[in-house]
C-alpha cells in the first residue's frame, strides 16, 4: 500500500524483518514493534500516510451505511455501544466489501459489561473515549453526544497516521470535527497507545480522566498491560485469534468488556 516499486518494497521488507529479529520478545507487546516497522516504512517508501485510500473508502462506507443501520439500534446506552462497537468491524485488513456486509449485521455482545459502565457514569466529570479506525467516528458520535448528558467527553485519536487509525486531519476530511466538543491526540503514531512514547497531555487526561471508553484491539492490547482499575471499559471485535483466545470468546466476537 504504500509504494508500488518492487524494488523499494522488497527493502522495506528486508529493514522490517530486521526490527522483527532484534526486537520480538515475550516481554515486548506487538504494538511496540508494529510501531517501529511502520516508522521504518514510512521512511524507506517516503509515503506518510499507506492507508490513505483505505481511510478514505472507510470514511465514504461509513457515510453511506450510518444512515441505514442507526435505526436498527436503541438509543439507551447498551444500543449506543453496540452501534460504535459495529463501527470496529471496519479494519484495513479486511476486504471492503466484507466491511460492508459485517455492517449489516446486528451486534450481540459475547461479554457485556455496557451495565456496569453505565452504572458508573453518575459519579463521573470526565470521560475519555479512545477512538480506532477512520470509518468509526460516524458510529461512535451517536454514544459521545449521550454520554455528554453526564460527563465532560474528551474524543482522542492520533497524532500522525498510523495503520487506519483516525487522526485529525481525518476528522476533518469526515466533516464532524465541529461536532465533537473537545478532540486530542495520543501524541504518538501507535496501534494503541504505548504510554511511554504518549504526549504529556494525554497521560494528564488519561490519569485524571473518571471512566475511559476505549474502541478496538490496538487499545486492549496495549492498556490490558497495566492493571485493571475498573475505569475501562472496551469495546471491540476480536478480529484476531490471539486477542479472541486472551478475551476467552470466538474469533469475531463483540465484546464490551469493564477492565
Amino acid at each position: 500500500m504504500a509504494t508500488g516499486d518492487e524494488g523499494v518494497r522488497a527493502e522495506a521488507i528486508r529493514e522490517g524483518l530486521k526490527i522483527v529479529d532484534a526486537h520480538f520478545s515475550h516481554d515486548v507487546t506487538t504494538i511496540s514493534i508494529a510501531t517501529e516497522i511502520h516508522r521504518v516504512i514510512m521512511g524507506i517508501t517516503k509515503n506518510p500516510d499507506p492507508y490513505r485510500s483505505m481511510k478514505d473508502e472507510e470514511i465514504s462506507i461509513s457515510r453511506e451505511l450510518i444512515g441505514e443501520i442507526m435505526p436498527a439500534y436503541h438509543t439507551d446506552f447498551k444500543g449506543l455501544v453496540a452501534l460504535s462497537v459495529l463501527g470496529n468491524a471496519i479494519d484495513f485488513f479486511r476486504d471492503l466489501a466484507t466491511i460492508r456486509e459485517d455492517l449489516r449485521q446486528h451486534v450481540e455482545f459475547v461479554v457485556d459489561d455496557s451495565g456496569k459502565f453505565e452504572a458508573k457514569l453518575g459519579n463521573a466529570s470526565k470521560l475519555l473515549f479512545l477512538a480506532d479506525n477512520a470509518g468509526e467516528v460516524f458510529f461512535d458520535l451517536p454514544l459521545v453526544k449521550w454520554l455528554e448528558r453526564f460527563a465532560r467527553v474528551i474524543y482522542v485519536v492520533k497524532e500522525s497516521p498510523v495503520q487506519d487509525d483516525i487522526t485529525v486531519d481525518d476528522l476533518k476530511k469526515a466533516g464532524l470535527e465541529g461536532e465533537l466538543e473537545m478532540v486530542i491526540t495520543t501524541g504518538t503514531a501507535t496501534p494503541g497507545v504505548l504510554l511511554s512514547q504518549a504526549s504529556a497531555e494525554f497521560k494528564r487526561e488519561f490519569e485524571a480522566a473518571d471512566l475511559i471508553l476505549a474502541k478496538g484491539m490496538g487499545y486492549y492490547e496495549t492498556l490490558s498491560e497495566l492493571p485493571g482499575d475498573g475505569r475501562v471499559l472496551h469495546c471491540l471485535k476480536a478480529k484476531c485469534k490471539p486477542v479472541a483466545d486472551s478475551l476467552g470468546v470466538p474469533l469475531n466476537s463483540y465484546v464490551a468488556m469493564l477492565r
